[in-house]
């Protein structure tokens, strides 16, 4: 049931990360904020969105590392359930007595032997 969670709550600390370093403003950015791009209409004030961002990127890549280790650890424990596919041992043999004296059954697929020499050819 933890593991379930953890799952869910990764998969979602993950898409969350991913949007939070798309929609962030590289470095040239600010280049452009300084000769009146419009730095000042944004959603989070005048200043830009680079504290909240920052922050909010930190907190998910913390979050997103440390469910990893928890994930890979309670992997680790997992106990693995195995299946007759997974098991290669030789099969058990049956209770039926094999029947020994039938004679070995002629391989068809490779030709029989002639009884002509090479030098009964003809040229």
């Amino acid at each position: 049931m933890l593991y379930e969670i953890l799952i869910i709550v990764y998969l979602i600390v993950a898409l969350c990360l991913i949007g939070f370093i798309l929609i962030q403003q590289g470095k040239g950015a600010d280049m452009g904020a300084s000769f009146g791009a419009g730095s000042s209409a944004t959603i989070f004030g005048s200043s830009g969105s680079g504290n909240f961002m920052t922050r909010a990127t930190t907190y998910l890549a913390i979050a997103f590392f440390a469910i990893s280790l928890v994930l890979g650890k309670l992997t680790v424990e997992r106990v693995n359930a195995t299946d007759e596919w997974n098991n290669l041992e030789a099969p058990v043999e049956s209770s039926i007595p094999a029947d020994t004296s039938a004679e070995p059954v002629p391989n068809k697929d490779v030709p029989a032997a002639s009884d002509k020499s090479e030098s009964d050819i003809p040229d």
